[in-house]
């Protein structure tokens, strides 16, 4: 195939979005620096249409982040005033970062900085003169995290430039004041670009100085600064293949705050936190939260109670055992599922169980559904109320319900698999799917014989 051919499929497939094809082409020879319909590589294309894993078929196939256009920028460049933290990243890998000048990333912070200092909204109206009606959509950007994505005079950009600000910092080596960081992510909520990147960037920074200045916001008056920390806190300890950084320190500090902690929604995420530490006070503090009159928090006490799964006191067994037949359900089930595997708790817990068998909430009737097939108790009653639940509209509540039968061998597990109906993409590698495919299989192969 010519040169000509290739790129003309090449840019028709970034058009798309097609990333196997893309890839596909490069593998074949086609230039991945292609120049577009506009003149303007098809770095741009994809850019502009913020699919990121395009752009990351480009970068891996040799397109050149820092490749000067026409129009005299680069790709990086676009991407950061597009504010889609997802794709900058994809450009800014470390052998680009090196290679970036002083005047290059000085210029690229300069234009994050501006769109975060300015607002999307208003920067869009300065460049485009327009000032008309703005459309905004929310948006993941990285699969997990939203940003807004603006549209304003012919132009959409996404509002992740406080996301692209602080990852750019982290990358060049930029020191920022933690208070600054912070406060970048708490102007946002948890589940914004912001919000994330600057804790996962202040989680990077292991040393003593960064951790006193962010557990310092324990303190402060607003509770998204306190919330911030216990987000921290999770990173330091949740880190992949390091060791977790001043655990102790942390588990500590946590224990102490998880009984001054006024506001409940707080509370609950400090013992959230707290309970992915192995800490001795840690038994002793959720005994004394059990009967806490917030039910978010009395929601996280179970898992202080036990460890592996394991109710190592009589005293936890017994705060466990109230917490079972606690009046808000998501409590109750949490104790369920944390002491499922107590013998001496596993009749409270199939009583609960069985009593929130009907409840309005389709999420709990779920939850009693998994907790019940996975219950020691094999007894008639659960098997009948696993049974009854085949009939639910949710096909997860069949499907966990049958997975139940299966354990049991129940005489009404060929009913049941044919109850759960067809399993659509993404329960190709389930177990509880497996678990049906295989009593079916066997089923088959013996009646065979």
């Amino acid at each position: 195939m010519s040169e000509g051919a290739l790129g003309d499929r090449l840019s028709a497939a970034v058009g798309r979005g097609d990333a196997d094809a893309v890839r596909g082409l490069l593998e074949c020879g086609a230039d991945p620096n292609t120049a577009f319909v506009d003149g303007l590589s098809v770095m741009y294309a994809a850019i502009s249409a913020f699919d990121t894993e395009v752009v990351s078929a480009l970068v891996e196939g040799g397109a050149d982040p820092c490749l000067v256009q026409p129009d005299g920028s680069t790709p990086l460049e676009r991407a950061v005033d597009a504010g889609s933290p997802e794709t900058v990243m994809a450009l800014l890998s470390d052998d680009v970062v090196l290679r970036l000048s002083t005047a290059a990333r000085d210029g690229l912070l300069d234009s994050a900085r501006r769109w975060y200092s300015n607002g999307v909204v208003e920067e869009l109206r300065r460049l485009t003169g327009a000032c008309g009606p703005v459309g905004s959509v929310r948006m993941l950007d990285d699969g997990y995290n939203y940003v807004d994505q603006v549209s304003s005079g012919g132009r959409t950009v996404r509002a992740g430039h406080g996301s692209i600000l602080t990852a750019l910092e982290w990358s060049f080596r930029v020191p920022t004041p933690v208070d600054a960081i912070i406060d970048r992510a708490v102007r946002t909520d948890e589940d914004h670009v912001d919000w994330w990147t600057a804790c996962w960037t202040l989680s990077r920074q292991r040393n003593q100085e960064t951790w006193s200045a962010v557990v310092a916001h324990r303190f402060h008056p607003d509770r998204a600064h306190r919330r911030f920390v216990t987000l921290y806190l999770q990173l330091l300890n949740w880190a992949v293949g390091e060791t977790p950084f001043r655990s102790q320190e942390s588990g500590d500090l946590l224990a102490v705050w998880a009984l001054e902690e006024a506001d409940g929604a707080v509370l609950a995420r400090v013992l959230d936190t707290y309970t992915d530490h192995e800490h001795p006070l840690l038994e002793s503090v959720g005994l004394q939260l059990c009967s806490h009159p917030d039910p978010r928090v009395r929601e996280q006490v179970p898992y202080a109670l036990v460890e592996e799964f394991v109710v190592a006191s009589a005293a936890a067994r017994a705060a466990l055992a109230a917490l079972v037949h606690d009046p808000v359900p998501e409590v109750r089930m949490a104790a369920c599922r944390v002491g499922r595997r107590d013998s001496g708790l596993v009749p409270d817990i199939t009583l609960s169980l069985l009593s929130l068998a009907t409840d309005p909430d389709p999420s709990v009737r779920l939850a009693v559904a998994e907790q019940l097939a996975l219950s020691s108790d094999r007894s008639a009653t659960v098997a009948d109320t696993l049974a009854d639940l085949l009939v639910e509209e949710d096909q997860l509540i069949r499907l966990e319900a049958a997975y139940g039968l299966v354990l049991r061998d129940d005489p009404r597990t060929a009913e049941a698999i044919d109850r759960v109906g067809e399993l659509g993409p993404g329960f190709e590698h389930d177990h509880r799917a497996s678990a049906l495919w295989t009593w079916r299989w066997q089923r088959n192969r013996a009646t065979a014989r």
